[in-house]
């Protein structure tokens, strides 16, 4: 059972709103924290919507999605919720970015809280250097998209994570209905150091005409048993966010293979990043 009874969520795109929603619903208070109004008034509206859904399908009581909203405030100011006993971050996977928030983060919440991440690749280690009096609060709490339907969280402690940070972090995923899985503290980490080459080879695949993306997607989905193709999951996830991963990955382990496919950053390039945007290897519109 956890003991946490306010959670902050810092940046609510799309991962950052889907852990508050999450939070919300299994009884957890949530400060969600975004310098942009706009950003949080689109995550206010998938909240209403998804939990619409979920009344609709008969998952929960009205009276049950109103309270769990009820629960969620959105704040511009991270000091608005200084009382939060939990934070994790949950902004854009680019490490300079995380660090400064990691040093806000430690100046606003007190001494005993937890300060976690949804990185997906970033060393949490190199991570916790922006808080050297605060690297045994600091651990990996790897939600996956989207968060309110996938079970696993990836939990990862840093060099200096202590074991009690751990003990209360597999406590709070448990809480929110999630199964902390550990794993150690490699760029990447297992789920984006299997997945994201498989992705990158599929594009390779493409460019290299060996076939299109349906069927590069069904050949996959068909012969290896994935729930979806890896270019349809590449939108899924945000071409954007797959290239910054890869890039992540050649960084910290040095090998060219984890460069992304250029057919890859030419789409990004091009503004076309998936589900998000309404066109990326497919047409969304």
């Amino acid at each position: 059972m956890s003991d946490v009874k306010k959670l902050a969520v810092i940046g609510a795109g799309t991962m950052g709103s889907g852990i508050a929603l999450v939070a919300a619903s299994r009884g957890i208070d949530v400060a969600l924290i975004d310098v942009s109004e706009e950003q949080l008034s689109k995550a206010s509206s998938y909240h209403a919507k998804t939990m619409d859904r979920n009344v609709k399908k008969e998952r929960m009581t009205r009276e049950e999605a109103d309270t769990a909203l009820s629960r969620i405030g959105c704040h511009t100011d991270m000091s608005d919720a200084s009382d939060a006993d939990w934070v994790v971050e949950a902004a854009t996977e680019n490490a300079d970015l995380k660090k400064k928030i990691f040093k806000r983060m430690n100046e606003v919440f007190g001494d005993g809280v937890v300060l976690a991440t949804n990185t997906s690749s970033i060393s949490i280690t190199d991570l916790a250097t922006a808080v050297p009096d605060a690297a045994d609060r600091v651990i990996g709490m790897h939600f996956f998209n989207p968060v309110p339907i996938m079970k696993l969280v990836e939990v990862i402690n840093g060099r200096g994570t202590s074991e009690e940070t751990t003990r209360r972090t597999i406590e709070l995923s448990e809480a929110m209905g999630k199964v902390p899985v550990p794993a150690n503290d490699h760029a990447g980490f297992v789920s984006n150091r299997v997945l994201m080459p498989m992705i990158n080879e599929a594009f390779h695949a493409w460019s290299d005409g060996v076939a299109e993306p349906e069927n590069i997607d069904s050949i996959m989905v068909l012969g290896c048993a994935f729930p979806m193709g890896p270019l349809r999951l590449a939108d899924h996830i945000g071409l954007d966010v797959c290239r910054d991963i890869m890039l992540v990955m050649h960084r910290g382990l040095g090998d060219d293979k984890y460069l992304p496919a250029p057919k890859l950053v030419e789409l990004v390039e091009e503004g076309r990043l998936g589900n998000k945007t309404g066109h990326g290897v497919y047409d969304h519109s």
